[in-house]
């Protein structure tokens, strides 16, 4: 096969580092005033974001770069097994954290993180590490066509989904599900594999919605956004405003009057609305410009990819990001409904930067080899 890329991908690395810088500059302006009122100190979010984000995701991108891609193989089934334990051991007291109505946080000592933002990296390395097994590269086909061989790692999906649902975080299994099937069609399975296992999607979907009152109402707000603008329905309609406030040419970086209190999670899943009103549509056209840089990318390192896994770690990769890029967006223009997935790259919060960075390290090692 045709190697295009010797050197790490420069393209990949400068986009990254554009919306990184962006992100870094948008949560300074925005994130003063709360970091004032719940810190004492107007740069706490920006700082948290550095030391417990941007800098340990460098660090563990870099490790990602250098570790060979047998070796990444080798060791995802155990780091996907860590990561399941320790996104079950949230509900454990005291180290378990609860907020915002939500138990997904773990807690040790001054250390706070996510262990469901890591789950999707670790997923997608232990499934495209299991599929890759199975494919034979000589005849370039599946080998496993037994339904009881084929759908294993989909079992497992089962478990994700009970402990994802108790947490809840829907939007992260959606997420996860989504990029599973996408690389378990790329692989070539059986067709009538591929529609079943989105049929059992669709009916847990329906099944999952009316069990939370949030879940009815996120749907009721996405239907009909007039219905309720001061109270289920003023997140989406803040955003909105935000966005509309933009213009063309937006008011100005650092401008934004949506962050000061009116604009729900302005630093976190609502920051889009905040840049879109700050740069305007000319700003949002740049940055899905970026993200479709990512895609195109991400797609060509897999398609020039010299084994199976790489190619298919490449493809959930840049499907994850891509993928979570579309539903935050889509959810603040009310194309979708309100999901809590953060801006990648850009949003306020460590977890996802630093897994983020990972998927960027074994892009760029895969690009090499």
């Amino acid at each position: 096969m045709r190697q295009d890329f010797k050197k790490p991908d420069l393209i990949l690395i400068i986009i990254v580092a554009i919306l990184i810088i962006f992100g870094f500059f948008i949560l300074s302006t925005t994130s003063t005033v709360l970091s004032q009122k719940n810190f004492a100190n107007p740069y706490y979010y920006l700082k948290h974001q550095l030391f417990f984000g941007l800098l340990p995701g460098i660090f563990l991108a870099i490790l990602a770069f250098k570790f060979s891609i047998d070796f990444l193989k080798k060791i995802s089934p155990y780091l996907f097994l860590v990561n399941l334990i320790l996104t079950a051991m949230v509900f454990l007291p005291p180290i378990g954290l609860k907020a915002g109505g939500a138990q997904r946080w773990l807690h040790f000592g001054g250390l706070v993180f996510q262990p469901s933002e890591f789950l999707k990296i670790t997923f997608i390395l232990y499934l495209a590490s299991w599929l890759a097994s199975r494919f034979d590269m000589k005849k370039l086909k599946y080998k496993e066509k037994k339904f009881s061989q084929t759908l294993v790692p989909f079992l497992i999906i089962s478990i994700i989904s009970l402990i994802l649902i108790l947490q809840p975080d829907v939007t992260t299994l959606g997420i996860i599900v989504l990029v599973g099937f996408l690389m378990y069609f790329i692989i070539e399975t059986p067709l009538w594999h591929s529609i079943l296992f989105v049929s059992m999607g669709i009916v847990g979907l329906l099944i999952l919605i009316p069990l939370a009152p949030y879940r009815i109402q996120r749907w009721t707000i996405f239907l009909n956004p007039e219905i309720d603008p001061l109270g289920m329905g003023y997140q989406l309609k803040q955003s909105l405003i935000a966005i509309g406030s933009g213009g063309i040419l937006g008011l100005g970086l650092g401008m934004s009057r949506q962050k000061f209190g009116f604009l729900p999670h302005s630093i976190s899943d609502s920051i889009f609305a905040i840049f879109a009103e700050e740069a305007g549509f000319l700003g949002v056209l740049i940055l899905i410009f970026l993200f479709l840089i990512i895609l195109w990318r991400g797609f060509k390192i897999a398609k020039l990819a010299q084994e199976r896994f790489s190619q298919l770690m490449a493809i959930g990769i840049t499907s994850w990001i891509f993928l979570q890029f579309f539903i935050n967006v889509g959810a603040m223009i009310g194309v979708l409904p309100l999901a809590g997935v953060p801006l990648p790259f850009v949003s306020y919060g460590g977890s996802h930067l630093i897994c983020e960075l990972i998927g960027l390290g074994i892009l760029l090692n895969i690009s090499k080899s």
